[in-house]
C-alpha cells in the first residue's frame, strides 16, 4: 500500500492511504525510514507470518494440554 505522511505529531506520523484517503493510520516515526518528512510517500507492507502463527498455536495447545493434566 502506498501512503502519504500527512503530518508528524511528536514521535508519531499520521499517514493517509493513497488509494483511499478515508484510510488514515498512525505509526511511530521509528518504524519509518530515516529522514521521512511530511508530504513524503512511503510504501507500507504487511505480510502474514504462517510459521510464527503455527508455532504460537502449538505453544498454546501445549499449555492447554498441560493444564488439562494437572491434578
Amino acid at each position: 500500500m502506498r501512503a502519504t505522511i500527512d503530518r508528524i505529531e511528536g514521535n508519531l506520523a499520521v499517514l493517509i492511504a493513497t488509494e483511499d484517503e478515508s484510510v488514515r493510520f498512525t505509526l511511530p516515526l521509528s518504524l519509518l525510514p530515516a529522514g521521512c518528512r511530511e508530504g513524503d510517500s512511503v510504501m507500507i507492507g504487511i505480510e502474514r507470518d504462517i510459521e510464527a502463527t503455527t508455532a504460537a498455536k502449538e505453544r498454546v495447545a501445549g499449555k492447554i494440554e498441560n493444564l488439562k493434566h494437572r491434578e
